[in-house]
């Protein structure tokens, strides 16, 4: 039974609206914008659906391209995963894992899970990358990434949890900071007199921290706001101010007894989650699978029921 359409004319859409215009598309596939319109013109009359939508600012998916892009998302990662599971059969062992995680996982997990499995399998390629919360979670749900590694992401339909470990967020602070080492434990009330750092809104941290400012009833306004960890970290050592995280972002400099960490006294901040996430449905690879199992032991190492 023949196809009712050509499979091949999704990569154009595909290129469409992830570059935004058709004209972006086709300087990518280095081929004429009117070749790019030409074929999605011609799947839209195979499916006899409209497609995309144009105005000024370049194209979007219809309800019909969106599900398309889902499919043609999911067909080149089952490839993917069909490859990489053939390649280990022949004993190759060959093939690239991508994963996604938030800044504050990286110093614990390049230095330890990530090192681990370049040593015990260093012909695989890995792809880590930084990004907030939502991105994570977004390139996990898209197909973008293998694995990735969230603080307390918001629920998504498309992705599911494989190992979870619960990281209570803490006042981070100088050694010299004037709360350390004076009280088992702070309130939300005791640090409003002095600077606070933190993420920006997108991030998982941010989230929480504002839900426990309203639970407490206190307002905390940031002296600074940034999209680093590492900056954050900075700030906390020139002893400018605090910030809150995990233990996990800054394990490194508490073994080190560069920075201290203070519980807080807030329901919302003792209960948040690390994640370890793939697509619904997504089979990993045999390597990708290695990998999440070392990722999810050394979160485990963290959490806070241990």
């Amino acid at each position: 039974m023949p196809a009712p359409y050509t499979e091949s004319r999704i990569g154009y859409l595909y290129e469409a609206v992830r570059c935004g215009t058709v004209r972006a598309a086709a300087d990518f596939l280095d081929i004429a914008p009117s070749a790019v319109s030409r074929q999605i013109a011609l799947l839209e009359e195979e499916l006899a659906t409209p497609l995309v939508e144009r105005n000024k600012r370049g194209v979007k998916p219809t309800e019909a391209g969106v599900l398309l892009l889902e499919y043609f998302s999911q067909q080149r990662a089952h490839q993917a995963d069909l490859v990489s599971k053939i390649q280990e059969l022949r004993g190759l062992r060959r093939g690239n894992v991508t994963v996604v995680m938030g800044e504050g996982f990286a110093s614990t997990m390049v230095g330890g899970p990530i090192r681990q499995f370049r040593e015990s399998h260093p012909e695989i390629s890995l792809t880590v990358d930084q990004c907030s919360t939502n991105e994570v979670v977004r390139r996990v749900a898209e197909d973008e990434a293998d694995i990735g590694l969230a603080f307390n992401p918001s629920p998504d339909p498309k992705v599911v949890s494989r190992a979870e470990s619960r990281q209570p967020m803490q006042a981070v602070v100088a050694p010299d900071f004037p709360l350390a080492g004076k009280f088992g434990s702070v309130t939300l009330q005791d640090l409003l007199p002095y600077p606070l750092a933190l993420t920006h809104p997108e991030h998982g941290t941010r989230r929480l921290v504002e839900a426990a400012m309203l639970l407490d009833r206190v307002r905390l306004t940031p002296a600074l706001t940034t999209n680093s960890v590492t900056l954050l970290k900075l700030f906390i050592t020139n002893n400018l101010g605090f910030t809150f995280l995990t233990r996990i972002a800054v394990a490194p400099e508490l073994e080190a007894g560069q920075l201290t960490a203070i519980p807080v006294e807030n329901r919302l901040l003792q209960s948040p989650e690390a994640q370890l996430i793939t697509r619904v449905g997504r089979q990993l690879s045999p390597a990708a699978n290695r990998l999440l199992q070392r990722l999810a032991a050394q979160i485990h190492q963290y959490d806070a029921a241990v």
